[in-house]
């Protein structure tokens, strides 16, 4: 026997209803913030690769002013969110050959206290996908089991083998098959995105890695009286 999605709906029970409603709802939700989220990745991965070579080249030629107007410009980028405020924080700093290496230690601690800002910023929704990945087939496997108690119920009561059921539990393991719809592409997704945050946290921290060696040879070349700027950088693809 064959029915319909119509048909399933039309001899579902209110319970029943609810848990298949509750598991869209799930499903809506996990969709909503994996799209949200791979947009806002491809957008932070174009501004970046836009970024990095103008913030590099400005400070090879030693040129904070315009090293901080390439991170004002590219706002989206995450590797230009982190450097520039590092660097804006520091940069009156960097001129002063009394305090030059406090300020490089400044902007260590900078460079990691808005990586773990930007990291929080960034792991907002993947709560939402771990929880239905993980309890969706629960919340079917719920209406299952209340569907099962129902027909044997109804079998204890009306009489008849386990043929009268039989229709009864094939409706009730609906909702294990919705559930188990709304959790594999729930885990899939958070699987993903955890593999490209961390694909994004080891580009900050090689960022931030570039530009502290960039500070230190800085100075280590002033202090030697050579004229500072040519070191190469690279901040991101």
């Amino acid at each position: 026997m064959s029915l319909s999605l119509g048909q399933l709906w039309a001899n579902m029970g209110l319970f029943a209803r609810g848990i298949v409603i509750v598991l869209i709802l799930m499903s809506i939700i996990s969709l909503s913030v994996a799209v949200a989220k791979w947009i806002r990745f491809r957008r932070m991965a174009t501004a970046t690769r836009a970024f990095a070579p103008t913030f590099s080249q400005a400070l090879e030629n030693d040129n904070i002013p315009e090293a901080l107007a390439a991170a004002d410009q590219y706002t989206k980028s995450h590797v230009a969110r982190v450097l520039g405020e590092s660097l804006r924080e520091v940069a009156p700093l960097l001129n002063d050959p009394r305090v030059a290496g406090a300020a490089i230690n400044s902007a260590e601690r900078s460079v990691e206290r808005e990586q773990i800002l930007l990291a929080n910023d960034l792991k907002s929704g993947m709560g939402l996908l771990a929880t239905i990945g993980a309890t969706a087939p629960f919340v079917g496997l719920l209406g299952t089991t209340m569907g099962i108690i129902n027909a044997f119920g109804s079998m204890s009561t009306a009489g008849g083998g386990l043929e009268a059921i039989s229709g009864g539990i094939s409706e009730a393991l609906v909702t294990t098959a919705i559930g188990l719809m709304a959790a594999i592409p729930a885990v899939w997704l958070y699987n993903y995105f955890t593999a490209r945050l961390d694909t994004l946290f080891s580009e900050l921290a090689y960022a931030g890695r570039e530009m502290i060696d960039w500070m230190m040879d800085r100075q280590a070349k002033r202090e030697a009286g050579i004229t500072t700027g040519g070191r190469a950088t690279n901040f991101g693809d």
